[in-house]
């Protein structure tokens, strides 16, 4: 699996590429900031690409825009970024064009080297990976001004797993219910969220997720 990586430290770029390759990953660039990340993009057209939030020459998101940028060229090129802090404008620009292949995680994941690789893994199979921080920020930036409160605390919970990309069979094994019982509060989700269930997982992630950006 190809993956480019974009980060300006060269400390953590650095172990973000043995970590990758450890992982049976190839690393086909590596740039420290945003220009460069753009024309790498385009030109490798990595499996997925691993990005810092902020690079040079901004320091701001610079890593962001230059991965939509090659994303708006690349149609679904998928894209795993990376940020220091929960900033719920970047995660909403990620969500945006309604595409899978996203994620946003914050650099405390890359910790826990197993997370971290199967979120990579993911993101590259067109799925979605969000921090379960950001989803927590996600929900409670809306919880005032859309009908959340519809949803009961088990429903909520579900919602939450199924934002960080899990299948209805992952979800039940961490909420310890059947995979019957998670389809069961999927579907009344949907329906208290006036939103169209959907077979696939990734599309009815990215169409929550926008329902509770928008506004």
């Amino acid at each position: 699996m190809r993956v480019v990586v974009a980060e300006d430290l060269a400390l953590l770029r650095d172990g973000l590429i043995r970590l990758l390759q450890a992982h049976g990953f190839e690393v086909v660039s590596a740039v420290d900031n945003g220009p460069d990340l753009r024309r790498a993009l385009i030109e490798q057209r990595p499996d997925v690409a691993v990005v810092d939030v902020r690079l040079p020459p901004t320091l701001t998101d610079e890593g962001l825009r230059a991965a939509l940028a090659a994303r708006a060229e690349v149609p679904g090129l998928p894209v795993l970024v990376l940020s220091q802090y929960v900033e719920r404008l970047y995660a909403r620009e990620l969500l945006a064009d309604g595409r899978g292949g996203i994620g946003y995680l914050l650099k405390d994941r890359v910790c826990d080297v197993d997370e971290f690789v199967a979120s990579v893994r993911r993101v590259a199979a067109g799925g979605t990976a969000l921090d379960p921080t950001v989803v927590a920020r996600l929900l409670d930036s809306r919880e005032r001004s859309l009908p959340l409160d519809r949803l009961t605390a088990r429903e909520r919970e579900v919602l939450a797993h199924m934002a960080q990309g899990r299948s209805n069979a992952a979800i039940g094994a961490a909420l310890f219910i059947t995979e019957k019982a998670v389809a069961k509060h999927t579907n009344n989700i949907f329906a208290k969220l006036d939103l169209q269930a959907s077979e696939d997982d990734n599309r009815r992630v990215l169409a929550v997720l926008a329902y509770l950006e928008q506004g």
